[in-house]
């Protein structure tokens, strides 16, 4: 006659960890809605993310890990930063990010996005007309690439 009693105690267990404990890097991707693979190259690009590691190589995340993981993932994926313009930030804050990010990554980065580096895009207090000046050049020379490209599809 078998008995089922780890369904029974499993019943008792509690699923969810207490925000103070670690966790391992799928509970900490989880928990971020991220894959683990984007932790572990997040780690190859930002020095302050140290998770605790054990033998074998397991990670382990700190309650601050998760919280620093969570700031750069909003910056990322929300606010529309780029890697480089995150370290940046971080340069700039001496390792640490700022409690509130006032500024819109928009406002910050718009000229990195497409690859270009320029001396407004990384001023901290953003001349609106001068980026303005560069979206409206970018937008002529698209309508001269699209053009182009069109003359090159009748006349191949």
């Amino acid at each position: 006659m078998k008995t089922n009693l780890g369904a029974a105690a499993g019943t008792s267990r509690r699923t969810a960890k207490s925000d103070s404990a670690f966790r391992t890097i799928s509970e900490a991707a989880k928990e971020l809605g991220l894959q683990q693979h984007v932790l572990r190259f997040w780690e190859s690009k930002f020095p302050q993310i140290q998770p605790m590691k054990r033998a074998g190589g397991r990670r382990y995340y700190r309650p601050e890990d998760i919280e620093f993981l969570a700031s750069i993932r909003t910056l990322l994926h929300d606010q529309g930063f780029t890697i480089k313009g995150v370290q940046k930030l971080l340069d700039q804050n001496k390792g640490k990010l700022p409690g509130e990010i006032t500024v819109n990554a928009a406002e910050v980065e718009p000229v990195q996005r497409v690859g270009l580096q320029s001396g407004v895009a990384q001023s901290s207090s953003v001349d609106k007309a001068a980026l303005g000046t560069v979206l409206g050049e970018l937008q002529e020379l698209q309508v001269i690439l699209r053009d182009g490209l069109n003359d090159i599809k009748k006349n191949p």
